[in-house]
């Protein structure tokens, strides 16, 4: 009895929490999605489904649904693949303080805010005109590239700011699986004859799968609630709309249009891409935990 009331006292503020921060504004926000909802009217109209009626001829929703489909995409892959090649580069170094140096060096993107981080890219970094990026490319020969103002780029360099300033927390997750990983099935595999590519794959690649199935899912996730530097430094959705996502389409209707109603209904089909996602990768990923 003494126990269940330890586990209680110490569980019950974690679950209170839970109640008001996360369950409780989903519900809030499933309710909202049924009314005609605009906080400055004291009368707001009951409607329905109508507002996720709407959504399915809704052509800005369909472009932001795509968009935020195509970065996420991108950009996990690519954010994992560079991660764990760098994890891997990192860890062939012998000396622990070189090691912790790099990981540091890698991370320090991901301690700036997300916002700072994004007005030093878009300010100083990606414009036309005085932009460091092309700068460098100009240099080298190349023409300028408008990173912000070609529909057909904006995305790609939303992608490559996103992978700079996020990748070091995946390196270092990545870094700590490699650690763990036994180092007498390496030098087993040395005896049999097996190189460097042998190994990562038949030795690092699956006995990394709890690490890669805890780094996937955070990862899509993160990626999919990303605004800061859509919103910082994307002028007006981009051009073409082509840097229009879901996060920005939801903050565009709700406090520029005022119409809540419609913005939580967006919000609950991002909510259920994320749950059935992540439910799906959590059943698929399904590894075995001991060596």
């Amino acid at each position: 009895m003494k126990n269940k009331k330890f586990v209680a006292f110490v569980l019950g503020p974690v679950f209170l929490h839970m109640a008001i921060f996360i369950v409780g504004p989903i519900i809030v926000g499933l309710a909202i999605s049924f009314f005609d909802y605009n906080p400055l009217r004291s009368i707001n109209e009951f409607i329905g489904l109508e507002n996720f009626q709407r959504l399915l001829g809704d052509e800005n929703f369909t472009i932001a649904l795509t968009n935020t489909l195509f970065f996420v995409v991108v950009t996990v892959i690519l954010n994992i693949i560079v991660s764990l090649g760098l994890a891997q580069l990192i860890s062939m170094f012998k000396s622990n303080k070189t090691r912790s140096f790099f990981r540091m060096i890698f991370f320090l993107p991901c301690v700036a805010p997300l916002v700072a981080s994004s007005v030093v890219w878009g300010k100083s970094i990606l414009p036309t005109v005085n932009g460091l990026a092309n700068m460098i490319l100009n240099s080298l020969g190349f023409a300028s590239v408008n990173w912000l103002g070609d529909p057909n780029i904006l995305m790609w360099s939303m992608i490559i700011f996103t992978i700079w300033a996020d990748v070091g927390y995946n390196v270092i997750l990545f870094t700590a699986g490699l650690d763990g990983i036994p180092k007498e099935y390496y030098e087993a595999a040395e005896l049999d004859g097996a190189n460097g590519w042998k190994k990562f794959r038949h030795i690092t690649v699956p006995l990394l799968g709890r690490t890669f199935a805890f780094v996937t899912l955070m990862t899509l996730i993160s990626h999919f609630q990303m605004f800061a530097q859509f919103s910082v430094m994307v002028l007006r959705n981009g051009p073409q709309n082509s840097g229009l996502v879901l996060t920005s389409y939801i903050y565009k209707m709700a406090f520029e249009y005022k119409d809540l109603g419609y913005a939580s209904s967006i919000s609950m089909v991002l909510f259920i891409i994320i749950l059935g996602i992540t439910l799906v990768q959590q059943k698929v990923n399904k590894v075995d935990w001991e060596y």
